[in-house]
């Protein structure tokens, strides 16, 4: 009995190899990854995946949004208004500090993660 090895070539044997040595990722979840921070600026790796947005939170600081993965970001706001966004991959976009006493959450309009770079910059307002 031949194996797999005998009916592949080398590079198909690998590609298949890397299938059973690293998976796919299928449990990515919505997410924030803190990258750096100073006394002038906060960066965190935002992961959103389709249908898990983030909890209602607040920007006090304008922000710079670098699409890693881009797509449609609705933003919420806690009384009712949505703003939508549409991110292109590696596009960066300005977004101001939020308006006092208001609250959002980020929900994904498509279906695959968006993933983005935040550059908040705590000395504006």
């Amino acid at each position: 009995m031949k194996t797999l090895a005998a009916y592949c070539s080398p590079v198909l044997l690998l590609f298949l190899l890397s299938f059973a040595l690293f998976p796919a990722n299928t449990s990515v979840q919505t997410q924030r990854f803190p990258q750096f921070e100073n006394e002038d600026v906060r960066v965190w790796k935002s992961v959103v995946t389709p249908n898990a947005p983030l909890n209602m939170h607040r920007h006090e600081h304008p922000r710079v949004i670098i699409a890693l993965q881009g797509g449609t970001m609705k933003i919420v706001q806690q009384n009712g208004p949505t703003e939508v966004n549409v991110w292109d991959t590696g596009k960066a976009y300005w977004l101001p500090a939020n308006a006092p006493n208001t609250m959002h959450s980020d929900v994904n309009g498509g279906n695959k993660p968006i993933e983005v770079m935040v550059v908040e910059l705590k000395k504006e307002k």
